[in-house]
């Protein structure tokens, strides 16, 4: 009956860790969540300073834009797009916008400069909208 009791001390001490474990992973992910808007985006991508100049943005390539999580692009000459930087195929930030394409280098998927669009798998799913403004030369995130 001592094994017993032994057993249970220690499932039961084991269980709790694993509790308190999966529950701070759990308010991680909801300080995620929480900090974010309605469209996703987090409170530190939200607007604020100017993101660039529209000259850094090429006509048929674009920028990422890590810190913010977002890409910039010019599909066409002076139209601009911005889009999360994360593909939504398994979560790597996107590489690099050529073409008219944007690039993710971790499995190949590449999404429409224009409208975020899957052009090439294995992503189903586009790449969100994000807001910006466009004033004179600047560029900022709405």
């Amino acid at each position: 009956m001592t094994d017993t009791t032994r057993r249970a001390v220690i499932f039961g001490a084991g269980g709790a860790g694993l509790a308190v474990a999966l529950s701070a992973c759990g308010a991680s992910d909801g300080d995620t969540t929480a900090s974010a808007d309605q469209d996703g985006q987090s409170q530190a991508a939200q607007g604020g300073g100017e993101l660039a100049k529209t000259s850094d943005i090429p006509e048929g390539g674009g920028k990422v834009f890590k810190d913010q999580d977002v890409v910039v692009t010019q599909p066409a000459a002076g139209e601009f797009k911005a889009f999360s930087a994360t593909c939504t195929h398994q979560g790597c930030p996107v590489g690099s916008v050529s073409n008219n394409e944007i690039v993710c280098p971790c499995h190949g998927s590449r999404f429409s400069a224009k409208d975020g669009s899957v052009t090439n798998g294995p992503a189903a799913r586009p790449l969100a909208e994000k807001k910006i403004t466009v004033s004179g030369d600047s560029i900022t995130l709405a």
